[in-house]
C-alpha cells in the first residue's frame, strides 16, 4: 500500500493550521454567537449582553526565555496577553484563569514573583483572578491564560466587519516588542559565559518595557467608547502588522492598503534597528507581540478618531479580491505576507 504523506504544519503556516483544525466544526448551541475564527469567543448572556472569552498558551524556550524574562514582568505579560483580546472585542475584561505547567527548578519563591505580577495586572486593570489549575512539567514553565469580558451585544466588534473605504487605524507604535527581544537575545549572546555580566541597556528602557512588559490598551477603548465610537472591525496586534491586518481582511472579504510613511514607529527602535543592521520597517510589519490595537472606522469619523489623539490612521479598506498592500513613498506597491508558524 501506498503511504500517506504526513504534512508538515510549516507548509500551512499558523492561520492555515487553524483553519485546518477547525473547519468541520460548526456551532450547535444557539447561546453561541461567535466561535472560531476572531480574538476571542462570544456567548449569549441574557437578551442584550454577551460573555466574551479566549484563551492563550506561553511556553517556556518559545514565548518567553527565563535568562532574562524577570517573572514579575512574565505575570504581568500574561494578563495583558488574555486581555487584549477582550479588548479587540470592544468587551471589558473581567476576570482571568490561570493554569501552570511547572517543573521542580522552580521555588516556591519564583512562583511567588510570577503571581505578584499577575496581581500588579488585575489590580491595575480591575480584575480578577478566579481560578486555574497547576500541574507538573518536564519541559519548563507553560502558562494557559483564560480571560472573560463583558459587552452589550450592539457594541460588540468582529473582525468581520469592514467596509470598504473604511479608514485603517493603529493605536502606539509598531516594532518595539520585537526590537526589545532582539536587544535582550544580542545581551544574551554577548555576555554568555561572562561572569557579573552587565548587560548594555542604557538608552532602550522603551523597547524593553514593550516586550517584558507591554499593556494592554483599555484607554483606547474607554475613550472609543467616550467619543461614542465604534469601530466597524478590531483585532489585537500580537502576530505583526502584516499577518494580522490579513486576518481582518479575510474575515471581512476585503482589501487594504497602508502606507509606509504613516506607520508609526518609536525613535529607539529606528536607532536600534540601525545599530543592529535591520529594518524596523520590518519589524513594524512582522515583529509581533506590540499588543497594539488595530482597526476600521467609517470614512466620516475620521476627525472623530483624530480627536482621540491615541491613534493613527495608516491606510483604508479596498473592494474583495484587490489583496493587503503596503504603499511606499514613491508609490510602489508591496504585496504584504504572512508570516508562518514560527517562534516569536
Amino acid at each position: 500500500m501506498e503511504k500517506k504523506k504526513n504534512t508538515e504544519i510549516a507548509q500551512l503556516g499558523e492561520f492555515g493550521l487553524i483553519d485546518t483544525l477547525t473547519k468541520g466544526f460548526k456551532t450547535q448551541v444557539k447561546t453561541t454567537l461567535q466561535g472560531v475564527g476572531d480574538d476571542a469567543a462570544v456567548i449569549a448572556a441574557g437578551r442584550s449582553e454577551a460573555l466574551v472569552v479566549t484563551t492563550d498558551l506561553l511556553l517556556e524556550g518559545i514565548d518567553f526565555d527565563l535568562t532574562y524574562f524577570p517573572l514579575k514582568h512574565l505575570g504581568y505579560k500574561a494578563v495583558t496577553v488574555g486581555i487584549s483580546d477582550i479588548l479587540a472585542m470592544n468587551a471589558q475584561p473581567e476576570q482571568i484563569l490561570l493554569s501552570l505547567g511547572v517543573s521542580s527548578k522552580f521555588s516556591v519563591e519564583a512562583l511567588q514573583d510570577l503571581y505578584e505580577g499577575v496581581a500588579a495586572a488585575c489590580k491595575e486593570h480591575g480584575i480578577d483572578l478566579t481560578g486555574g489549575d497547576t500541574n507538573a512539567s518536564v519541559t519548563g514553565l507553560a502558562l494557559g491564560i483564560t480571560a472573560v469580558g463583558r459587552a452589550k451585544r450592539n457594541d460588540l466588534v468582529y473582525r468581520r466587519g469592514a467596509k470598504l473605504n473604511d479608514l485603517i487605524c493603529i493605536t502606539g507604535n509598531l516594532g518595539a516588542a520585537y526590537m526589545g527581544l532582539q536587544l535582550l537575545e544580542r545581551e544574551k549572546k554577548v555576555l554568555s559565559g561572562v561572569q557579573n555580566p552587565e548587560p548594555q541597556f542604557a538608552g532602550y528602557e522603551y523597547l524593553l518595557e514593550k516586550y517584558l512588559k507591554p499593556r494592554p490598551r483599555t484607554d483606547v477603548i474607554a475613550a472609543l467608547a467616550e467619543e461614542k465610537i465604534r469601530p466597524t472591525a478590531m483585532i489585537d496586534l500580537s502576530d505583526g502588522l502584516a499577518s494580522d491586518l490579513m486576518q481582518l481582511c479575510k474575515a471581512s472579504n476585503c482589501g487594504a492598503r497602508i502606507y509606509l510613511e504613516r506607520i508609526p514607529i518609536a525613535q529607539q527602535t529606528h536607532r536600534l534597528a540601525e545599530e543592529l543592521h535591520t529594518d524596523p520597517v520590518v519589524a513594524a510589519l512582522n515583529g509581533g507581540q506590540d499588543h497594539e490595537l488595530l482597526f476600521t472606522v467609517p470614512l466620516d469619523m475620521q476627525e472623530a478618531v483624530m480627536r482621540l489623539g491615541l491613534v493613527d490612521i495608516i491606510g483604508h479598506v479596498t473592494a474583495p479580491g484587490t489583496g493587503c498592500y503596503l504603499v511606499t513613498p514613491d508609490g510602489s506597491d508591496i504585496r504584504l505576507r504572512a508570516q508562518g508558524f514560527r517562534e516569536e
